[in-house]
């Protein structure tokens, strides 16, 4: 008899919550409360030197935890002289939200960049510690081109011309921009 191979299928669907390793807990709080929006949920006692952050509209009991370190702490060598975790990437609602978001990160200096993959558009911002985040809006299917389609690459970014295209109001796609039913 010959082993059948079995086919997996992958039962996880999305990413439930991060938690990051951070030098100044209360620092780390205000950038991702003040800057990207994310609330602060009440942890009690029980994770003294840690946070929990939920983002706007998340149904997730957290989708941020936060763990302090102290000042002692050195940089990331993630992608330089240490594998690990490049960067986490948000998904925004609207076109819109990606514009604000892009001055709000610009005005706090932790605007890092901005790319167009095709059919997602992308901010890079870095948070007090250095550690990177992707904030993407995507081409919602009935929307998408075959020029966008058929976009190598990565590409400069023209947020306005996005925003004139789709206007600010264009709701993000679902996944890889697929049609759902």
């Amino acid at each position: 008899m010959h082993a059948v191979e079995k086919e997996y299928v992958m039962a996880i669907f999305r990413l439930n919550h991060a938690v990051l390793f951070v030098r100044d807990l209360a620092e780390s709080v205000a950038f991702y409360r003040d800057v990207l929006g994310f609330g602060y949920t009440e942890t009690g006692d029980a994770f003294q030197g840690a946070a929990f952050l939920r983002a706007p509209g998340s149904t997730n009991d957290h989708d941020l935890g936060l763990f302090e370190l102290g000042a002692q702490a050195g940089p990331s060598g993630a992608g330089r002289s240490t594998v690990g975790l490049y960067h986490l990437a948000w998904e925004v609602d609207t076109l819109g939200d990606l514009e604000d978001l892009a001055a709000t990160l610009g005005e706090a200096g932790a605007l890092a960049g901005a790319s167009d993959h095709g059919t997602t558009k992308s901010l890079y911002g870095k948070d007090p510690n250095g550690i990177e985040f992707e904030i993407v809006w995507i081409i919602p299917a009935e929307l998408l081109t075959d020029e966008d389609r058929q976009k190598a690459g990565v590409g400069r970014l023209d947020l306005a011309g996005e925003v004139a295209k789709y206007g600010r109001d264009a709701r993000s796609g679902v996944g890889i921009s697929r049609v759902l039913g």
